[in-house]
């Protein structure tokens, strides 16, 4: 079975997008009942952004956020509720059927839990065999090649193909999940905070494969995550997320070092440094995450904002490019 060539996630800057996202809108509603309306919890409200040939393009933000819910309606196991989805060219945002399971052969997923994410009634050669079926890829005999070379490019040995998932540990979960992912060879791998359920010499060893079967394989990543510093680390630029908007968008270098947006910069002063030279002022967040089911006028980071001003309050701020390659959105982000 032919695998894909590589590409150089250096040129990816250059790249076309095979991911573009423009004011996607996921709603819930919550509550209602006879004579009563449900509440919409806004998990994303408006988001917008590229993911270029080649790179990876890391998500951040605290829990709650939306990270999550905006990677499962991107990849559509949720249906937005406004916007749309191009990936590779296509507008994705409403297929269904047939017409949407051909894109998931491009678009594949590796989830947060290691642990969840496998059937434990099927053993790892029937799990990393599932997509091939599914998709009609090769006869018996590729497939089982296919497997063989996939837990050995995720350092699993192929005896391993005969057991079941409660045998191994989260690391080595993760690393099947990885292989089932890859499976189809798809163009597109949205990684939803992939090594936060692991132990941190684990997630190292979890981050650098990634980065090797990036690297052989010309993958592109959407890679999620809490932790900036592990964002940090595996991304080519960086969006920030808070209560459901994007309020940041960088390349890595240029976010770890000149962010812009208050809320990137408390994220970041909270990343320890061992070098004391690099360690910034601690800036501390007042106050409560406001609730998605009722989030504040205009900017919705303002009840926390330490230069929020009235105008704050009656204006959302639009996500706008103030440097090359940098978008912010806070009215003062020049300040």
């Amino acid at each position: 079975m032919q695998q894909p060539a590589s590409i150089s996630t250096a040129a990816a800057t250059d790249a076309a997008p095979i991911l573009s996202v423009r004011n996607l809108k996921k709603f819930f509603p919550v509550g209602g009942g006879f004579l009563k309306r449900p509440v919409l919890l806004r998990a994303v409200d408006d988001v917008s952004f590229d993911v270029r040939v080649g790179e990876t393009f890391g998500l951040v933000g605290e829990s709650g956020c939306g990270k999550s819910t905006l990677a499962q309606t991107i990849v559509r196991l949720y249906e937005p509720n406004g916007g749309q989805v191009i990936f590779d060219g296509q507008d994705i945002s409403h297929l269904k059927g047939s017409r949407l399971r051909e894109v998931h052969r491009h678009l594949q997923m590796v989830f947060q839990d290691p642990y969840t994410s496998l059937d434990p009634r099927m053993t790892i050669r029937a799990i990393i065999e599932e997509p091939l079926k599914n998709f009609g890829v090769g006869n018996r005999k590729e497939r089982e090649e296919r497997i063989n070379f996939l837990l050995e490019r995720v350092n699993l040995h192929r005896y391993f193909a005969n057991r079941y998932p409660h045998e191994f540990s989260g690391g080595q979960r993760q690393r099947i999940g990885i292989a089932r992912a890859l499976a189809v060879q798809p163009k597109l791998v949205v990684c939803d905070e992939p090594v936060s359920a692991l132990d941190v010499s684990i997630q190292a060893q979890v981050l650098n494969l990634l980065q090797d079967l990036q690297r052989d394989f010309g993958l592109t990543y959407l890679f999620i995550a809490h932790n900036l510093a592990v964002v940090a680390h595996i991304s080519d630029r960086i969006g920030v997320m808070y209560l459901g908007k994007m309020v940041e968008v960088a390349p890595t270098e240029t976010l770890m070092t000149a962010p812009r947006h208050p809320y990137t910069k408390a994220l970041l002063s909270a990343v320890p440094s061992p070098d004391r030279s690099q360690r910034r002022e601690r800036i501390i967040l007042t106050g409560e995450v406001p609730s998605p089911l009722n989030p504040p006028s205009g900017c919705r980071f303002r009840t926390r904002c330490p230069i929020a001003t009235p105008h704050c309050a009656e204006e959302v701020p639009p996500l706008r490019e103030i440097a090359p390659g940098q978008f912010v959105a806070c009215h003062y982000a020049e300040a």
